[in-house]
């Protein structure tokens, strides 16, 4: 079994304006594990995710999928994204369309999968997360969790082999976070590789294989959950898990 990295980013830099967001960031994700990026608000969490989906063009540096670099001038971004799922905090659904026709539209028309084909297997995942008597639904018929699950499923339907997940609760009420969460458990123990940008500190320490915590667009801190929760070492650490405790958030 190959040991590369699925995703490696290679002294990323990234600016708005004269504001630098992301300042020579490294990070690499293996297979099959799950990476928490963890950091107060404009740390640059959502920015990585976008840059390694070529949503947002980098400054300087690489970034490499299953080592392709992928921010090669060359390389075709919409040929990079079918192979990486995304799902947003907000849920991006068409609401004119049914549950089915928003996950079988990009297998469909994107990905050229037949239409039987791309039905069958979004009922299966639907069948699986819990929602399967839901496909023939508009989304505004649905409660939040569900209208998230069924953005991961459409995340999921292009078989991806990469899943980024960008406060994928943020937007839920809080008795709808756990079912979100359970999803993506399932996902950790199915195997998928993924890279989650997340305030729940609690659950990055429970699933995740390797957490960064981002400050100021750097990659301060980063190991298991047991070293950057447990022991962290930077002082700027150490401040941000103190706050979420006092908040009741770890």
């Amino acid at each position: 079994m190959s040991t590369q990295p699925v995703l490696r980013l290679e002294a990323v830099r990234k600016t708005f304006g004269g504001t630098v967001v992301l300042r020579d960031v490294d990070l690499e994700v293996a297979p099959h594990t799950v990476t928490a990026l963890i950091g107060a608000s404009g740390s640059g969490k959502s920015t990585l995710l976008r840059c390694a989906n070529l949503l947002e063009e980098i400054d300087d540096g690489a970034i490499l999928l299953d080592g392709e670099d992928i921010t090669d001038p060359r390389v075709d971004p919409d040929t990079v994204r079918r192979r990486i799922g995304v799902v947003f905090q907000a849920y991006n659904l068409f609401p004119h369309m049914t549950v089915l026709d928003n996950i079988t539209l990009a297998p469909r028309r994107v990905h050229g999968v037949p239409r039987a084909e791309a039905e069958e297997r979004a009922g299966e995942l639907l069948e699986r997360l819990g929602l399967g008597g839901k496909a023939g639904e508009y989304p505004d018929r649905l409660s939040g969790g569900q209208q998230q699950r069924v953005a991961i499923v459409r995340a999921l339907a292009g078989r991806p082999r990469l899943l980024l997940l960008d406060e994928i609760t943020a937007a839920l009420d809080p008795e709808l976070v756990g079912e979100v969460l359970g999803v993506v458990r399932d996902l950790k123990d199915d195997g998928m590789t993924m890279v989650l940008a997340t305030h729940e500190m609690g659950f990055a320490r429970d699933v995740a294989d390797q957490v960064c915590f981002l400050d100021g667009g750097v990659v301060l801190e980063r190991g298991t959950p047991e070293e950057v929760f447990g022991r962290p070492r930077e002082e700027r650490t150490r401040r941000f898990l103190r706050r979420i405790v006092e908040a009741g958030r770890l």
